[in-house]
């Protein structure tokens, strides 16, 4: 399956609605789209035409209560159940994603923090 660059102005919102200051946050690409990291653990993405956040149960619950919100999958058939992709209507209201985002950092956060494991070496 061949994925699809994202939009500009969807990276672009992404860098705009990223918290500052309430964690360490990293940047690096993954699915072939910008992602924010916080301790090793993913928070937020853009992935093809999709802008996505990592959420606890509960706020996980509330977000894909909104009409066009749902999970992140990022395969056919293979959602990842923490991440929920933000309804359309929703991207136009940045301070409603500003809010979704420290949300998703916290929860992040909260997170046993990942070691990083040595690249192996091609033969």
């Amino acid at each position: 399956m061949k994925w699809r660059k994202p939009q500009e102005d969807l990276i672009q919102l992404l860098h705009d609605v990223i918290p500052e200051g309430q964690a360490p946050v990293e940047f690096k690409p993954m699915f072939g789209g910008p992602c924010y990291w916080t301790g090793g653990n993913m928070f937020a993405a853009v992935h093809q035409e999709s802008l996505f956040v990592r959420l606890g149960e509960e706020d996980r619950a509330e977000l894909l209560a909104q009409p066009g919100a749902h999970l992140f999958e990022p395969m056919e058939g293979r959602p990842m159940k923490e991440y929920v992709v933000f309804p359309d209507k929703m991207l136009a209201d940045r301070e409603a994603l500003r809010g979704w985002m420290a949300k998703g950092l916290a929860y992040a956060a909260s997170l046993p923090p990942k070691e990083k494991k040595p690249r192996k070496k091609k033969a």
